[in-house]
């Protein structure tokens, strides 16, 4: 099968359509029995009492906040040093979810703040940082639809996304770095991790949830800036509405 096909926008179309109820069923259903281990079945933190649990939301669309912007500026680069039209469109498709993941952990994050910490927000370096990304992510977004040329549109773009990467390692090691009111990390790929084993069964299956809801929605919208962009749309539009 020659998989190079599916790099041309009209011919991934369809395609797109079919993948998605795979990845939008699975992410209803690891919500569903996420959430209900996150909040029935894990035990009550020692020392933070029930007011831990916010971290099963938190923690995921962290985590997705910073890995969909390292994949929206690879895509961005790719469209750009290949003029990939499809890695392009990608790259615009992937802004918004990323931006949402970013924003959902900011809020998350203040109400997980108060009781813990006394305050909604602290200018601590992982806070500071990751609001950063929401601004960078916005910046992508306004820059793309600021310029009708969308060639132009995608170039500085990906311009944008490529120089904003570096800032989801400090996000990442900002905890490490300096002084901050942030706990560190849980979960360490290469270490043990340091919460009990329902905490981290219904963390991981939050984490699914939220990856196979972005693949979902991102087909979704790549759906859609594909039929914006496209000349000859009309020409496949009625394949797999």
């Amino acid at each position: 099968m020659n998989l190079y096909k599916y790099a041309s926008p009209a011919t991934f179309y369809p395609l797109a359509g079919k993948m998605i109820p795979w990845f939008a069923i699975p992410s209803a259903i690891l919500f569903a029995v996420g959430m209900y281990v996150g909040f029935f079945v894990a035990p009550t933190d020692f020392q933070q009492g029930d007011a831990y649990r916010i971290i099963f939301i938190h923690v995921p669309a962290a985590w997705m906040g910073m890995f969909l912007y390292v994949l929206m500026a690879i895509y961005a680069g790719i469209g750009w040093a290949f003029n990939a039209r499809l890695a392009s469109m990608m790259a615009s498709a992937l802004a918004i979810t990323g931006a949402m993941f970013t924003l959902l952990s900011l809020v998350t994050g203040a109400l997980w703040g108060k009781p813990t910490w006394g305050t909604y927000w602290a200018w601590d370096a992982r806070m500071t940082s990751t609001l950063i990304l929401l601004f960078l992510y916005i910046g992508f977004i306004s820059l793309q639809s600021a310029i009708d040329d969308t060639r132009r549109a995608d170039r500085a773009g990906a311009v944008l996304a490529l120089v904003g990467v570096i800032n989801v390692p400090i996000i990442y090691f900002s905890v490490q770095w300096w002084n901050t009111l942030h706990q560190g990390a849980s979960i360490r790929i290469l270490g043990k991790p340091t919460i009990a084993a329902p905490m981290l069964a219904a963390m991981l299956i939050m984490l699914a949830a939220c990856w196979f809801y972005s693949v979902a929605i991102v087909l979704i919208r790549l759906r859609c800036i594909i039929l914006e962009r496209e000349q000859n749309a009309s020409r496949f539009a009625e394949v797999n509405v």
